[in-house]
């Protein structure tokens, strides 16, 4: 028994189709935070609990707040932007069932589409990320960029996940703003300190390694978009970091 969850904010194109490829799931949760869209309505109609909770910039509290509704052990984790594959959904049933007591989580290949292209290189090329798991065996962490600790053995999924993130450049701007202030927040609670140089050449250091080392230019354009919005977040977090400071 699986329970899918969706942690969404005014994502009403893109929930629609992720929850169609849920219902697999013996039980499917949606945690809302005060979406002004038809977010909602979706997921009622697609036959979701949904429960209405403020964020609080705090996205593993979220998570973990949302586990606590879980009926079922296992629990998958699934963005709005993401789809999962009917390959995917039946290994992760099979998986889940057979190694009940063997594994307590599972790694999932994540696929980017990028503006209508496959991304295989770069930031998000050999993505692999724990989203299926026992839900008595790990926390989540972080207030941004979360991760789950799972305690015990884990495997890993062959079919992927996809992801189709940031609908245009205007989408890709607005969430890395979003997201550099909550990590710059995080950063600065933790008591970490910037100076010019970091500002200046961690971004610079960022696209190097993505664009040429990680080969992102092999995806094109979109491989150099990618690349220079993740610099310019980069910047973004330790510029508004420094202002904290």
């Amino acid at each position: 028994m699986i329970t899918g969850i969706v942690i969404v904010k005014n994502q009403e194109d893109q929930l629609a189709k992720c929850l169609q490829a849920l219902s697999f799931c013996d039980e499917l949760i949606v945690i809302d935070d005060n979406s002004t869209d038809n977010s909602v309505k979706v997921a009622e109609k697609a036959g979701a609990r949904v429960y209405k909770r403020k964020l609080e910039k705090d996205f593993s509290t979220q998570r973990n707040w949302a586990m606590e509704k879980a009926k079922n052990e296992w629990i998958l984790f699934v963005d709005a932007d993401e789809i999962v594959t009917p390959e995917l959904a039946t290994e992760l049933y099979q998986q889940a069932t057979q190694f009940l007591t063997e594994l307590n989580g599972f790694y999932i290949k994540r696929v980017d589409y990028l503006w209508g292209r496959k991304v295989r290189f770069g930031d998000a090329g050999n993505t692999k990320i724990l989203r299926l798991a026992k839900k008595t065996k790990g926390k989540w962490r972080g207030k941004v960029h979360e991760v789950w600790e799972v305690l015990g053995e884990k495997g890993t999924l062959k079919s992927p996940l996809y992801h189709y993130p940031h609908p245009s450049v205007h989408d890709f701007l607005k969430e890395i703003n979003y997201y550099s202030n909550l990590r710059s927040q995080e950063l600065f609670d933790k008591k970490i300190s910037v100076n010019f140089f970091s500002i200046i050449f961690y971004p610079l250091g960022k696209f190097v390694i993505n664009y040429f080392f990680k080969l992102g230019f092999l995806d094109g354009t979109a491989g150099m978009i990618s690349a220079l919005m993740m610099a310019f977040y980069s910047f973004l977090v330790r510029g508004k970091l420094w202002q904290l400071q």
